[in-house]
């Protein structure tokens, strides 16, 4: 059953679809602690998400490059850029400028030997999925880059010098210890600054691993409240409650 079910999250319909949406996974650690109502909705595409993509792929799946859209023109309000958008029916596509930009990222990480011998080592996995039973759920994920030492996941960030914090407030800790738990390894962050393209590898300490443990025990106390079999309570009449 485990080799069926990693054999369909190979896809990402189905990984980002309605099969995948039957188990826990990182991202839904900020809906369930910040806006448990907006749990299991799908997420409206972003540029980021596009950009992000197109990272990844640049550095994990250079063939899929070739799939992704790209408009020469200098802003989005154009008409070339709508009429483009309506000819492939869709709502985004990558501006000439960014792609340029991205591509540089990319190239500051490729142009580091050391990540270039971590990223390409001979017998990597890459977009590698995996589930795991975690404190009685089911959770999943998926691992940019399992090497023989580590889960890599690649980060762009606005700032390296204030990754360690981002790390926080983006739940790259809870990342990192689902991650753990899924593929029995060490998770490394290696992050790239926009606009600069300086770039940093982080890993993760005892104390970065418990938060995210905690951040993890914390979402699958309001999960089961509110969307487990045995709910116990009703999610539309869900309010924030602080004490000011």
């Amino acid at each position: 059953m485990t080799t069926e079910i990693l054999t369909r999250l190979n896809s990402d319909s189905d990984y980002y679809g309605t099969f995948g949406k039957q188990f826990l996974s990182n991202s839904d650690i900020g809906a369930l602690l910040k806006d448990p109502s907006s749990f299991g909705k799908d997420k409206e595409k972003t540029v980021p998400m596009v950009q992000g993509s197109y990272f990844h792929a640049s550095l994990l799946e250079p063939e899929k490059v070739v799939d992704f859209l790209i408009c020469d023109v200098s802003s989005r309000n154009t008409n070339r850029y709508k009429e483009m958008c309506e000819a492939h029916q869709t709502d985004i596509i990558l501006l000439s400028k960014e792609v340029e930009e991205l591509d540089a990222m990319v190239d500051s990480i490729k142009g580091r030997m050391d990540f270039f011998d971590m990223i390409y080592e001979d017998g990597n996995l890459y977009e590698q999925p995996g589930i795991s039973n975690i404190m009685g759920e089911t959770w999943k994920g998926k691992a940019d880059i399992i090497s023989s030492e580590y889960v890599i996941d690649l980060k762009t960030t606005s700032n390296i010098e204030e990754f360690k914090y981002s790390a926080r407030k983006y739940n790259y800790d809870s990342q990192a210890y689902i991650y753990n738990q899924i593929f029995g390894k060490p998770v490394l962050f290696i992050a790239v600054e926009k606009g600069t393209n300086k770039t940093g590898m982080f890993d993760c300490s005892e104390e970065f691993l418990d938060r995210g443990k905690e951040k993890v025990q914390r979402a699958i106390e309001v999960w089961r409240k509110f969307f487990g079999p045995n709910k116990t309570e009703d999610i539309t009449q869900y309010y924030t409650k602080e004490t000011l």
